[in-house]
């Protein structure tokens, strides 16, 4: 029964969950009306010793098409040592402002940034990722509709040099799917940290410990009867990153998953309409690596065929997902190892983010480390 159940769970969250959402969504889809507007903006850039993005972000963002007059940036370096604070200060436009902050993490950063700026709308996204020059625009008309009060856009990876840069982007891509099924069922679960848009009416100050604003901030509009809206026509673009990044990076975004589950326990009660996607997509996650554990261990206490049937399946696994580094690039193996590696990769990152009980929050904050366009792969 434990490995009936087990194994029934991680193809329920895998796939089954994604699927019967997918079906949903082609049934029950909720357009918004959107409309061309130019009213003023405020671009929040957190960041911390990101010297070697921030003129280019910068840049990005004044290209955009959006009416000058209508906009601001705002660069608030958090305790930066690298140079970040004298290349903003270094860019002669006066739309962009620096705010220095003494170290004290992220959401500090954010929740200060916040209550400077006083247009109506603010973009939030981080320094490392471009904007399309239509993006600003494109996130802003979705506001027309009165209900919405976020508006995420989609963050692009662009094409890996190896199959491990390869199956990140692949796992992103896979993410999008389940995000804009979510959205077309008006049942979104947060936005994408790059880029998205709120309004000012539905921010709230942010606990310093949050790993999560793209999620926290995202559901104080939602208990305000607000809804978060996937304009997917709206793109910021990014590097692929190793799976030894990816993996610090999962570690803190699920372990701020529990974290939004003590800010928002309603999340969990079957009277909320976001409670089967809740549990299913991101909760289960959570659950994911437990399950998996489970599926193992109940295999020994399968009769004998079906022990040594489970056993070896299980096995070759992993086995194959460990042997992965070995395996050479381009050849045929390599796809499926590589995508077994990246699966494992992520679930043992689900595993770890318990964490998160243990030691402070801020401590899980990692830099990711990815190449820049000029570089070889191998070069981080």
């Amino acid at each position: 029964m434990i490995f009936a159940a087990s194994g029934i769970f991680v193809l329920y969250v895998l796939a089954g969950y994604p699927l019967a959402l997918a079906l949903c969504a082609r049934l029950y889809s909720h357009p918004i009306r959107k409309q061309d507007a130019a009213p003023r903006v405020s671009i929040v850039i957190p960041v911390r010793n990101g010297v070697r993005w921030v003129d280019a972000k910068i840049h990005s963002l004044l290209q955009s098409d959006y009416p000058p007059g209508s906009l601001e940036i705002l660069v608030v370096s958090d305790g930066s040592t690298d140079g970040t604070d004298e290349a903003a200060r270094a860019c002669a436009d006066s739309r962009v402002r620096l705010i220095s902050l003494p170290p004290g993490g992220k959401a500090k950063a954010v929740s200060f940034a916040l209550k400077s700026v006083s247009s109506d709308i603010i973009v939030l996204t981080d320094v490392r990722q471009s904007f399309d020059p239509q993006a600003l625009r494109r996130l802003v008309a979705c506001f027309a509709e009165r209900s919405v009060g976020v508006v995420t856009g989609e963050l692009v990876i662009r094409a890996g040099n190896t199959q491990e840069e390869f199956n990140t982007g692949l796992y992103w891509k896979y993410e999008k799917w389940i995000r804009r099924n979510l959205n077309r069922v008006d049942a979104m679960l947060g936005a994408t940290g790059s880029i998205y848009a709120i309004r000012r009416e539905v921010i709230g100050d942010i606990p310093a410990d949050v790993l999560l604003d793209d999620v926290y901030l995202p559901f104080l509009a939602v208990a305000r009867g607000f809804r978060i809206y996937f304009e997917d026509q709206a793109k910021a673009f990014d590097l692929p990153t190793s799976l030894h990044s990816e993996f610090r990076r999962k570690v803190r975004t699920q372990a701020g998953v529990y974290q939004i589950i003590r800010y928002f326990p309603w999340l969990l009660w079957p009277g909320n309409r976001r409670f089967i996607h809740f549990v299913s997509h991101k909760f289960g996650r959570l659950l994911l690596p437990f399950a998996m554990i489970a599926l193992l261990l109940s295999s020994f206490g399968l009769p004998g065929y079906w022990r040594t049937l489970a056993l070896t399946a299980q096995s070759g696994f992993y086995i194959l997902a460990a042997a992965d580094t070995v395996i050479p690039e381009g050849t045929p193996v390599k796809r499926l190892s590589a995508v077994l590696r990246a699966f494992t990769v992520l679930v043992a990152a689900a595993l770890c983010a318990v964490v998160v009980f243990v030691f402070p929050a801020q401590q899980l904050w990692k830099e990711t480390k990815v190449r820049s366009a000029r570089e070889p792969s191998g070069s981080l």
